[in-house]
């Protein structure tokens, strides 16, 4: 949107901001944190930003409609489960939402929808349309129809393709970890990373999930992939927890920083 490359406190006047969920930020025991997101997206709104939220948990969300414990593994029945849970999903996020005269549009794609012009030009237009007239969109993997796509890094990748779609600003993902570390947070010896350049390859620093097992598929990897790509196509991004999330917007040192190529 803007030809300057923002720097993390201008979160707090971005324009156009892309913000991903994953699923164990927002089913299960923590369905309750969608209040807390949506107040955090309600008030960039109200500011006058573009915010458009990139949500897994579809499948996640549908798992205890259909009595299943685990996140099933076999594709028909994630399929299954994701048909129920997007439905559920959407109904939570409209619920929130209405407390701020808010309305959401869901928007279901595939990585091969990004891949094909056609689909890729219908998926912009109707996102700036949706954009121009206050909506919201709602991103999702379709997973009723997805088949490897249904692992794909629990929408990261995902995220930073409808960050490049849109040109924003920020991107913004959330997760149940505050920030990228050296190592996972959980082991002895772990730093907290604040910046990391746009050259930076982050030699020596190990991946771990990030997300509860079972629930989520993305972890730091695929984090860090979708910051990287997002990056290259000139968006910064913002890793942190969604818990951080308002904190996040408003431009606080929060989270782990990606600088973004200069955009020509």
């Amino acid at each position: 949107m803007t030809d300057a490359v923002l720097s993390r406190e201008g979160l707090a006047t971005a324009k156009r901001i892309v913000v991903k969920v994953g699923s164990s930020s927002i089913s299960g025991a923590n369905a309750a944190q969608i209040g807390p997101l949506v107040d955090a997206l309600a008030a960039a709104h109200a500011r006058g930003a573009e915010v458009i939220l990139v949500s897994s948990g579809a499948i996640a969300t549908g798992m205890p409609f259909l009595q299943l414990d685990a996140r099933p593994t076999d594709l028909a029945t994630q399929q299954a489960a994701a048909a129920v849970g997007q439905n559920i999903l959407i109904y939570r996020y409209q619920e929130s939402l209405r407390r701020y005269s808010i309305v959401a549009g869901q928007v279901l794609l595939t990585a091969g929808d990004m891949e094909t012009p056609s689909h890729r030009s219908n998926a912009q237009r109707a996102m700036e349309r949706l954009l121009g007239l206050r909506i919201l969109p709602i991103v999702n993997e379709n997973d009723t129809v997805a088949t490897h796509e249904i692992r794909f890094g629990d929408n990261d990748r995902l995220a930073a393709l409808v960050a490049e779609l849109v040109a924003a600003d920020a991107l913004v993902l959330l997760s149940d970890v505050d920030a990228l570390y050296t190592r996972p947070p959980h082991e002895p010896g772990a730093v907290r990373i604040d910046h990391v350049g746009f050259d930076d390859d982050l030699l020596g620093v190990t991946f771990g999930d990030i997300g509860a097992a079972g629930v989520g598929t993305g972890g730091a990897g695929t984090k860090v992939a979708a910051a990287k790509h997002a990056a290259a196509a000139g968006t910064p991004v913002l890793l942190t927890s969604a818990a951080k999330v308002a904190d996040a917007l408003t431009g606080l040192p929060v989270g782990t920083w990606f600088d973004a190529a200069p955009r020509g």
